[in-house]
């Protein structure tokens, strides 16, 4: 592994942050001299952002711990626009009025990660529709535009996959990576901002950044990427069958938070304790080496340490001990009706309907079906979103599947 002097990049590498540079020596040699300003930009389509975002916001967390200036930009111009990466087909345009409302809801999210302030590394919330708004649009065509050739812009991911879907793709989106690279131009010129870090999906937009700073202003401007986290079985980051992990706690329980974390794959463990969490690196790697039955302990700090972070750490614990209540002490009273499936059954899968009749929760997968759609069945204490989750070995926790109908009514689901 390469050797860096900066604590920066010493970090990010180190706990599995790092994809793409556009300059790695340079930048390690700049943030070795002294405190440098970055920014990941966020667009605000809800009113929450999800564990899609986490990692993310970890890069600013990271940025500023070691000792640099985070800026989290909120997209209030580009979520006009909406951006296409890694879609296949058009957002629903939002108005001013719901922009203005999810941005500030959004802006609670940041606030368990960064200090904010007025300091050297003190983080900062910008918008960037303080300056998108009021272009000028041929003057900006004719200032920005032309540094943009449409032969590299349809050779975009986000542009080519829509062509080649023969999904449409707007002339109001196709703008998107013009305005993200002018985005990086103005938050260097407002603010000395240096170094956008964002996902790898977003390589491309910020690549045009860079080059856009280099050819208006001779400026050297840095990009960096984090992989794109999935799961070890292939599952997207953010998203379960049940419906997205939402950072908001009026959106999402902190008790439920803790349960995602608390179902993470087995081999999944120290790399999320690396990305999620700040435990040290070498406490990290004696949890790595736990097998069998042991690596529950294991989940159980990486979920206690994430909740934590964002909910703080009363509201953890508080999670912890329902957690145990409900799975290491077998639920209400103890004596809650219990099914057995064999193993290898529980192994395919079997359809959540199906799960909820053989419970003796629904008296038929039509019933089973009306409980979901009205929302009274849950699946580990997390309301089921969906008739057609299939349910797995995955889903055990302490080797027990909780299903609930309603808030009295509940079965356990155990292998045997």
């Amino acid at each position: 592994m390469t050797q860096f002097r900066s604590e920066l990049l010493q970090t990010l590498t180190a706990r599995g942050y790092l994809h793409q540079c556009t300059d790695l020596a340079a930048l390690d040699a700049k943030a070795a001299a002294g405190p440098i300003t970055g920014y990941i930009g966020f667009d605000a389509t809800a009113d929450s952002l999800h564990v899609g975002s986490l990692v993310q916001i970890m890069m600013l967390r990271w940025l500023q711990r070691t000792g640099h200036k985070p800026v989290a930009l909120m997209g209030g111009g580009t979520t006009k626009v909406g951006d296409p990466s890694g879609r296949d087909e058009t957002r629903r345009l939002l108005d001013d009025a719901a922009i203005a409302a999810n941005i500030a809801s959004i802006q609670r999210s940041f606030m368990p990660f960064l200090t904010f302030g007025d300091g050297v590394t003190d983080a900062r919330l910008v918008n960037n529709a303080d300056w998108l708004d009021g272009l000028r649009y041929i003057e900006f065509l004719r200032d920005v535009g032309r540094h943009f050739t449409i032969n590299r812009m349809l050779a975009m991911d986000s542009v080519k996959m829509r062509l080649e879907r023969e999904q449409p793709l707007t002339f109001l989106e196709f703008n998107y990576m013009i305005l993200q690279g002018y985005d990086f131009v103005e938050l260097h010129k407002r603010h000395n901002c240096t170094l956008q870090l964002g996902g790898s999906d977003q390589w491309g937009n910020i690549v045009q950044g860079v080059e856009l700073g280099r050819r208006m202003s001779e400026t050297e401007l840095f990009g960096f990427t984090c992989p794109l986290i999935t799961t070890a079985s292939g599952a997207k980051m953010g998203k379960t069958a049940e419906g997205a992990v939402w950072l908001k706690a009026e959106r999402l329980s902190p008790y439920n938070y803790y349960q995602y974390w608390r179902n993470t794959e087995d081999a999944d463990v120290g790399r999320f304790l690396k990305l999620f969490t700040d435990m040290p690196l070498d406490e990290i790697a004696r949890l790595e080496k736990l097998e069998g039955s042991e690596i529950n302990e294991a989940k159980k700090i990486l979920a206690l340490e994430t909740t934590t972070l964002l909910h703080g750490r009363d509201a953890a614990n508080e999670a912890a001990e329902t957690a145990k209540r409900t799975f290491e002490q077998g639920g209400v009273g103890g004596d809650l009706p219990t099914i057995l499936i064999p193993p290898a059954e529980l192994a395919a899968g079997i359809n959540v309907c199906a799960l909820l009749t053989r419970a003796k929760l629904a008296d038929s997968n039509g019933e089973a079906r009306r409980l979901i759609s009205g929302g009274g069945a849950k699946l580990n204490d997390q309301k089921i979103e969906n008739d057609k989750v299939v349910v797995t070995d995955q889903a055990l926790v302490d080797g027990i599947i909780k299903l609930s109908a309603g808030k009295k009514r509940h079965a356990l689901v155990k292998v045997g």
